[in-house]
């Protein structure tokens, strides 16, 4: 057993991660600030079906869950310094799992602030608190929006990041670049995972599926942008989760001899963390149409300012290092968050 930290643990990788760490028998902390980016009801009931009671949720309060002695969940913010130190000192995490953070590519053109507040000041309060706390291994969430203008596919953690296209990507970037100083300076063992494009059960309201799924319930159009001609490596939950467990059970060490920008001399590394197979816009449109038997309206639309053409993860150092295995067909994944969707919305 380790005492495990996750943060952004109401979030959609989060929950999955939390419930799969718990049934691994691991005790884990759970923290996340419920902000209202999307729809906070997916939220709490994220945390419910892990337990946790909405009227038991008090800022910067411990909750014990109802189904799982190893289960705690606290409501707080990254960019709280005090209590995040104070946690970090009454805890004593042997691994840290940092997924909060302000997401979103469109979101950040208009809300510049708060990506500077949470995954800036935020993460240097958790590398601080790592620093001074003796974590064993810190595993964080980059993302796949640091390629930015990158064209040369598949992206590799070889290739050049310097020329992000969006706050969002830029807040990442700095992160990476964070966690190498904290690893070099303080020898704490980091791994950051440029995560592609997650979906699955409990996906997010903001993200392509969801969205698409409720306009066709709705029998609304679908807004397709780049006239549909897009390719994202879509990437099933259950891959991921288990990506990120292969990797925290293994903290990076260092090299002598640095061979790749993704090492270094010090414990720090970089992966991405992807399905390795990228997928045509308009198929994974035909996949959700499929699930639903029904066809959408298409509002085709420019590329949006932001957004890139084509994704797709070289995830061969994950394979190799941790022997990580992405499987999940799109029609059985798109299949599965359909299944869900029906059962939480209640849907014929």
């Amino acid at each position: 057993m380790q005492k495990i930290l996750v943060t952004g643990s109401a979030g959609f990788i989060g929950f999955h991660l939390t419930n799969q760490l718990l049934s691994e028998g691991n005790k884990v902390i759970g923290i996340d600030n419920i902000n209202d980016y999307y729809d906070v009801n997916l939220k709490y009931n994220r945390l419910k079906e892990a337990g946790i009671n909405k009227n038991e949720i008090e800022y910067n309060k411990s909750v014990l869950s109802s189904k799982s002695s190893d289960y705690h969940f606290i409501q707080l913010n990254l960019e709280d310094q005090e209590n995040i130190y104070k946690l970090f000192e009454i805890e004593k995490f042997d691994v840290v799992v940092n997924l909060a953070a302000q997401a979103g590519v469109r979101y950040s053109l208009t809300n510049p602030h708060a990506y500077i507040s949470s995954n800036i000041l935020g993460f240097t309060n958790i590398l601080e608190a790592c620093r001074h706390n003796k974590v064993k291994h810190l595993v964080y969430a980059s993302s796949s929006s640091v390629y930015g203008l990158n064209r040369s596919m598949p992206f590799s953690t070889d290739d050049n990041v310097d020329h992000p296209i969006s706050l969002y990507a830029a807040s990442k970037k700095s992160n990476e670049l964070m966690a190498h100083t904290y690893s070099y300076l303080y020898h704490i063992p980091t791994t950051g995972l440029r995560f592609f494009t997650v979906y699955g059960p409990w996906g997010r309201p903001d993200m392509a599926l969801f969205l698409f799924t409720k306009a066709i319930f709705e029998n609304k159009p679908i807004d397709v942008y780049n006239h549909g001609k897009m390719e994202r490596d879509f990437t099933y939950i259950d891959d991921i989760v288990q990506g990120i467990i292969n990797v925290l059970r293994n903290p990076p060490k260092g090299k002598d001899r640095i061979e790749k920008p993704s090492e270094s001399i010090a414990p720090y590394k970089i992966y991405n963390i992807g399905n390795n197979t990228p997928v045509k816009l308009m198929d994974f449109i035909d996949a959700i149409e499929d699930a639903l038997g029904k066809k959408a309206t298409k509002n085709m639309l420019p590329l949006q300012p932001g957004d890139v053409e084509k994704t797709w993860a070289d995830v061969t150092g994950l394979i190799n290092d941790l022997d990580y295995k992405p499987s999940t067909d799109i029609r059985y994944g798109v299949g599965e968050f359909m299944n869900w969707y029906k059962e939480y919305y209640k849907l014929d």
